[in-house]
């Protein structure tokens, strides 16, 4: 089974082509084994390309624990790119088959190579019920939720996948491995979320810290910075386009006026090989 490695900001993925041939394959299994970082080849999740007959094509994304997120900002913009290069989709703008729906995806392509990519998220979600948050407010704007004997301040967005969003003076005095997987799996959240620590530089620029739900802390998380941004206009601190500042590197994100989020940042190839053991 041929495989290729591919990031967006040293958020990591294995990728699978599985668009033009069917295969037999158990893939939150496989996504455990592959994303092991000492027994396999190493990534926060595995993104498998399928044919769709309602997009261009369909992503499939298994965190590295076997779970299946809605969506992933970094994945499907390694997505775009792939599934362009290699001819699967030979037009631009795409359409892309998530859980989360299907999205647009525009290449900015010179000289015939991609150099970035811009994805319309789509509409944040931010009726409590839908996120799935347990609180009363929509928005769910400066709730409270409580891990450790600490009160913080939470917003709550969903961009596909729900998410915990909190403003902090200094990331750096953070207690950050203790407080993401409480955080996450918090009883607030019914299906856990994702989490968002985040320091404000400027009216138009954001630092990050991300706990991802079924993945642990990551170098990046795309939806997670279209909902920082969100949240940080629900909160006054920032204007509708900003640029996040994460641990991988910067993801330009602007709220339009037309209500949806839109998510600029680049697609990255690390490798390619074949899988010597492909058993399920």
């Amino acid at each position: 089974m041929k495989f290729l490695k591919m990031h967006g900001l040293g958020n990591d993925f294995v990728f699978l082509d599985h668009f033009s041939v069917a295969a037999d394959v158990n893939y939150p299994s496989i996504a455990k084994k592959l994303c092991h970082r000492q027994f396999g080849i190493g990534g926060d999740g595995l993104v498998v390309i399928l044919p769709s007959t309602v997009a261009d094509a369909r992503m499939r994304i298994i965190n590295s624990d076997g779970s299946e997120p809605e969506m992933c900002g970094n994945g499907i913009r390694c997505f775009a790119r792939y599934v362009y290069d290699q001819g699967i989709v030979n037009h631009n703008p795409m359409s892309v088959e998530t859980l989360a729906g299907i999205l647009t995806i525009q290449l900015t392509i010179k000289e015939g190579q991609v150099q970035g990519v811009k994805v319309d998220m789509g509409e944040p979600i931010l009726q409590a019920e839908l996120i799935p948050v347990l609180a009363q407010g929509e928005p769910v704007v400066g709730e409270t939720l409580e891990v450790f004997g600490e009160t913080f301040q939470y917003t709550a967005v969903s961009m596909g996948n729900p998410h915990c969003i909190i403003f902090v003076e200094d990331l750096a005095t953070l207690d950050f491995e203790r407080l993401g997987p409480a955080i996450e799996k918090h009883s607030l959240f019914p299906r856990k979320t994702n989490v968002e620590f985040i320091e404000v530089n400027s009216p138009k620029e954001l630092t990050m810290k991300v706990w991802e739900r079924g993945a642990g802390p990551t170098l990046a998380c795309g939806t997670g910075a279209c909902a920082t941004a969100v949240a940080a206009v629900l909160n006054h601190k920032t204007e509708r386009e900003v640029t996040v500042h994460l641990p991988g590197g910067d993801l330009l994100i602007e709220w339009g006026l037309d209500n949806h989020v839109y998510m600029t940042g680049p697609a990255t190839y690390v490798f390619k090989g074949e899988l010597l053991e492909t058993e399920n």
